[in-house]
């Protein structure tokens, strides 16, 4: 708004006054994010003050960033040719080509079979510009938002990302997703609109989807030379230059001068990008006011700090198939995107009560890492590390904060997908791997003289579960491969459920629980029969209710007693324990007692055993009994009291709703359509391209298994659908009646 007035008082044209309007949205929008990023720049510039030297010049010429997108936006291709064009590869391969060699990045066999990435894989390169050597770690994610865990950690790691566009497809569901998880972590980004090859490419349609679907400021500071299969290669509309890809497979660039038909569109593109800095840069703000036109410097130093700071993305655009455009990329991966001295990190400490402790990227100070993805290598556990301060050496010792163990580093090697390289020493801001270190994902290394731990990753909850038996008695490897995958993915999960005498296994999708099935299969030697999927359903409260229970046993001699009143009220998100005793009713060990009951409760609701959700159980009243009392009995009576609070209290079953992107060529837009009226889903939004269609809407979990099927026998294969979790409602009454009575069944039969 300040802009907005600044304009009006200095008598700036009406053109200027329209702009600052136009904006004003998107300025109130960056408001917090610049005001975080604003307070962590004074502990940066604090921080590379007291830098040494030599740690300066390591962080400056260091990027670690990762590759992110939608399924299918070509990450991994473009990935491969960022390896090929700095030399880290020989020959390119292609996700799914014909010589049966995959990818370098999908080193999986499951990954080459499917044409898609399971696992996050982790390389370094090296990038030469303007006479200086750039070193890259790289992680190219998978797109499916069943691994999202593996986009997760290594967002949680990584200082900056491209971000790859779909030409034709704009802005999809997992692309608005990933732009979540950047968002969590503040993870600058460049962009990259990939598939300017193909029929119906428009990439300036995608910018303005990246404008209002990712409300990211974004602009071009590239345009296509030709379009779909007439595309000959790019101009940079900053430097107003022409850049060819020639030579085998476009290692060559010829710059010329910008194209006659494409000088209009080039200056046309470049004052929009003027106007978009204006708006988040505070530099070009005053030369755009005052109507003076930026140098080639000023632009880039302006597009530097507003994607360091998180308020703009800058566009470039290509086809990584047709290898064009790749290494303007990498140009400016080592021109807009942060070196690892430029980002705030920060550890708690946890001898001062988790206060935040700002971490400084210098070798000299104490080794601070974290452990954010594990795998089961040849040599035993290959954990992944981040080093955040100080530096490891080959032969040192590092502590686990978490179990407080000393375990020495034997081996230390940098990753390029399943190849290792040996490196007998690693500094603060690089990722490097070791073997022989038992530990888990998010786990903290130090060298043992501070206690810092770092903040772990965002993990979402299960959403589908099914029960799982080996089909030989020789339970062994299937123990093992159960531990192995819990302990490197946090979002498969795995329990004994007492009752059915069934193995569950729980994850965010059927693709994902059976890649682990079949990865069981082919890495285990252990053949399982599965069970039909079921959903995680929730249960709930929608009233008020108060208990009273008193618990009683006596059995000859020391019996048990307890006795718990309060209430039961439905909260917004997680469950709450909350106590009110005055004068000492319930002591405070009992009372730790209580909680312990309320949290078993909660695990397995009365209504279908399923988890409760949204509860607070509040304990204002209570007696002890001096002989018969403990902490069982104050468990058990918490137990019970839960239950008998939670059916008189309205319950009701809330069951996953999931956000549905179905994209189909556009004849079949009709029977798309239909079949998600069939699945009893809410249409949102649909968006018609040149050639296909994208309908998102709202659908709940239990109709949509089996929908694959029906999506491709609708639309003759062509057509492709992804899920997200969305949020958890109220299930329809026939189908809680219908839950309620299978519960029933099932308890009663037991008993028997």
């Amino acid at each position: 708004m300040s802009k907005i007035l600044r304009s009006l008082l200095m008598g700036g044209s009406s053109l200027q006054i329209r702009s600052g309007l136009a904006s004003q949205r998107r300025l109130i929008h960056q408001t917090a994010i610049r005001r975080s990023y604003e307070e962590e720049k004074v502990s940066i510039d604090k921080i590379l003050e007291t830098l040494p030297v030599e740690d300066q010049k390591r962080s400056s010429i260091m990027r670690n960033i990762g590759i992110s997108a939608h399924i299918d936006s070509g990450k991994t291709t473009f990935t491969e040719r960022v390896l090929f064009y700095t030399g880290r590869i020989k020959a390119i391969h292609e996700v799914r080509g014909r010589d049966n060699v995959g990818a370098k990045m999908d080193s999986m066999d499951l990954e080459r079979e499917k044409g898609i990435t399971i696992q996050s894989a982790a390389t370094y390169c090296s990038w030469d510009k303007d006479n200086e050597n750039y070193h890259f770690n790289l992680i190219d994610t998978p797109g499916h938002i069943d691994f999202t865990i593996e986009v997760e950690r290594a967002l949680r790691v990584l200082d900056g990302a491209v971000l790859v566009v779909c030409a034709v497809s704009g802005v999809q569901s997992q692309t608005v997703t990933v732009d979540r998880q950047m968002r969590r972590y503040n993870v600058p980004r460049i962009t990259f609109i990939n598939k300017m090859d193909r029929m119906g490419a428009d990439p300036f349609r995608a910018i303005q989807q990246i404008n209002a679907k990712l409300k990211m400021p974004a602009a071009a500071i590239q345009v296509p030379i030709g379009a779909e299969s007439e595309l000959k290669g790019v101009v940079n509309i900053i430097d107003r230059v022409a850049l060819y890809n020639e030579g085998p497979q476009g290692t060559i660039i010829r710059k010329a001068d910008v194209p006659p038909e494409l000088v209009d569109l080039v200056e046309e593109k470049r004052s929009l990008l003027i106007e978009t800095l204006a708006d988040v840069d505070d530099e070009i703000t005053e030369l755009y006011l005052e109507e003076k036109e930026p140098t080639t410097e000023q632009i880039k130093n302006a597009i530097r700090r507003a994607t360091i700071a998180r308020k703009f993305t800058p566009v470039l655009m290509g086809s990584a198939l047709a290898n064009t455009g790749i290494q303007s990329v990498l140009d400016s991966v080592v021109d807009y995107l942060p070196n690892p001295a430029e980002i705030l990190n920060k550890g708690l400490d946890v001898k001062q009560d988790e206060a935040p402790v700002e971490l400084i990227p210098s070798s000299k100070e104490p080794f601070v890492s974290l452990a954010f993805k594990l795998e089961e290598g040849k040599y035993g556990q290959l954990t992944y590390l981040r080093v955040y301060q100080g530096k490891i050496k080959k032969g040192g010792f590092i502590t686990n904060v978490k179990t407080g163990k000393k375990v020495k580093v034997s081996r230390l090697v940098r990753m390029h997908s399943e190849e290792m390289e040996d490196v007998d020493e690693v500094g603060p801001g690089e990722i490097c791997a070791t073997f022989g270190i038992d530990c888990a994902s998010g786990d903290t290394f130090t060298d043992g003289s501070s206690q810092i731990t770092m903040s772990s990753m965002f993990v979402p909850d299960a959403v589908i579960s099914l029960s799982i038996t080996p089909k030989s008695k020789d339970t062994t490897n299937f123990s093992k491969a159960m531990n192995r995958f819990q302990k490197e993915d946090p979002t498969f999960r795995v329990k004994y459920d007492s009752e059915s005498k069934e193995t569950i296994i729980s994850g965010m999708g059927e693709l994902h629980l059976e890649i682990y099935v079949e990865r069981m299969k082919r890495e285990y030697g252990v053949d399982c029969v599965t069970g039909k999927p079921q959903v995680s359903y929730r249960e709930a409260i929608t009233l008020p209710a108060d208990f009273d229970y008193s618990h009683k046993k006596q059995s000859g001699g020391a019996g048990q007693f307890a006795k718990v009143a309060g209430t039961l009220a439905p909260v917004e998100g997680e469950n709450i324990f909350e106590t009110a005793i005055v004068g000492g009713k319930i002591p405070e060990k009992f009372l730790l007692a209580c909680r312990k009951g309320f949290e078993e409760a909660t695990e397995k609701g009365p209504l279908i055993g399923h988890k409760v959700l949204g509860v607070n159980m509040l304990i204002n009243d209570g007696a002890v009994h001096v002989v018969d009392s403990n902490e069982l009995s104050f468990r058990t009576a918490t137990v019970a009291a839960f239950k008998q609070a939670f059916m008189k209290a309205t319950p009701v079953i809330l069951e996953p709703i999931m956000s549905v992107d179905v994209t189909a060529p556009n004849e079949f837009q009709g029977s798309a359509i239909a079949l998600l009226n069939k699945v009893t889903a809410i249409i949102q939004d649909t968006e018609n391209g040149p050639d296909e269609f994208t309908i998102t809407a709202e659908c709940p979990l239990n109709q949509m298994f089996g929908f694959a099927t029906s999506l491709r026998a609708a639309t003759q294969g062509k057509g492709e659908f992804s899920l997200e979790f969305k949020h958890f409602a109220q299930a329809p009454v026939h189908l809680q009646k219908e839950l309620i009575a299978e519960f029933q069944k099932k308890q009663q039969e037991e008993k028997k």
